[in-house]
């Protein structure tokens, strides 16, 4: 399975449910929006700066090389065992296309040597 590192890093931020989404999430390349009852959590670049209640930064994100179809299974369970065994914590993004594992910067070396040690290869 093919994996990417990609350029940026990355905060999530949360924030009250009844928050307004500000505009300039939007023009970002990457980003991630879920809101359920209990938050709003947003993931951005770490250049963008949004007033929420809690952000935890410094995040560096693998991609899963997609398309991928949506009935296949185990991929995010690859990956996170081998994360776990090497001790690297995961936030994992699912897209209709493919997922993304985000990782603790200052882990993202461990969590490339460990995921190409188990077979994965990065582009």
């Amino acid at each position: 399975m093919e994996l990417e590192l990609l350029d940026d890093t990355f905060t999530i931020h949360r924030l009250n449910p009844s928050a307004r989404i500000p505009d300039e999430v939007f023009d970002e390349a990457f980003f991630n929006i879920v809101k359920t009852e209990d938050e709003l959590s947003i993931v951005c670049r770490n250049s963008l700066t949004l007033n929420s209640e809690q952000c935890n930064r410094s995040w560096s994100c693998i991609k899963v090389s997609g398309p991928l179809e949506l009935n296949t299974t185990g991929i995010l369970a690859k990956l996170s065992k081998v994360l776990a065994e090497a001790r690297v914590s995961i936030f994992a993004i699912s897209t209709y296309n493919t997922d993304y594992v985000l990782v603790k910067a200052d882990k993202a070396t461990d969590a490339v040597a460990a995921l190409n040690a188990a077979g994965f290869r990065f582009i």
